[in-house]
């Protein structure tokens, strides 16, 4: 058996490899058609124009359904590892609800392109990047919480440098855009798709999408961690028959069953 078809690692994986690819392929269409600069082009630039916003958009909204499932089977693993602990558990219903909430900016983020809608755009962002930074960091502290019974401390560390590798990416991101859009270099830069390196602004142009892309590839870095966690974890599906018949309600079905247990008694 290999690595990855152990447990379900298969999909941080999948998540990991995919939304990678959403990534990768967007920037490559975009580039062939000359539609944005070879030269780290932020990466909703790379999904703005046909044909790869068709291909960002559907891809991303893959990476939302995936991200959502994996999210749900560590929300699940860590309460079956932790059933007594309130604290734990407490930390993980809201590392569950983050999680959702910036898998919803993702999915913003996929169907409102920046230069069309930008604010909704924009939401998105911070949705999937801001509240997704809180995931992380809630994760990591339950990652600290559980060393050394349940976790090792190399996870905990590796989950901490990730994380602090997104903060730094979104300071210096966020920053830099600002400086980008204050109006010191000309107005509209939010529809602008090509930059020559001798206008002004284009530094800070370079610096906030080198950001936006230090800071995608931190969040796939810090699913990778949950590879190893995955392999030691499956989920089965209970099913519940509430009726003999497709057709009956589960109030016959249960006085049908009472019926049966008290002549069987008889």
């Amino acid at each position: 058996m290999w690595w990855f078809q152990q447990g379900l690692s298969f999909l941080p994986v999948a998540l990991v490899v995919w939304s990678a690819a959403s990534f990768v392929f967007s920037y490559i269409t975009a580039i062939v058609l000359h539609h944005v600069d070879p030269l780290v082009p932020y990466i909703s630039d790379t999904g703005t124009i046909p044909p790869e916003r068709c291909l960002f958009g559907i891809m991303l909204n893959v990476s939302t359904f995936l991200g959502m499932a994996t999210m749900y089977v560590r929300y699940k693993q860590v309460s079956a590892l932790s059933p007594e602990k309130p604290k734990i558990l407490r930390l993980n219903k809201l590392g569950l609800m983050l999680g959702w909430m910036s898998c919803f900016g993702l999915c913003i983020i996929a169907n409102f392109q920046k230069c069309i809608l930008y604010y909704i755009h924009v939401l998105g962002a911070c949705l999937t990047f801001g509240v997704g930074s809180l995931y992380m960091l809630v994760q990591t502290v339950l990652s600290y919480l559980m060393q050394p019974e349940l976790h090792s401390k190399d996870i905990f560390w590796a989950r901490l440098a990730v994380f602090l590798w997104s903060c730094s990416s979104i300071l210096s991101m966020f920053v830099s855009s600002v400086v980008l859009y204050s109006g010191l270099y000309g107005q509209n830069l939010v529809q602008k798709l090509h930059w020559d390196p001798q206008e002004r602004g284009y530094t800070p142009h370079i610096i906030s999408t080198v950001s936006e892309w230090s800071l995608a590839f931190s969040f796939l870095s810090f699913f990778l961690t949950y590879i190893r966690d995955f392999q030691k974890i499956s989920l089965q599906a209970v099913v519940s028959l509430q009726g003999q018949t497709l057709h009956e309600g589960p109030g016959s079905f249960r006085a049908e069953e009472q019926a049966l247990l008290i002549a069987g008694s008889i």
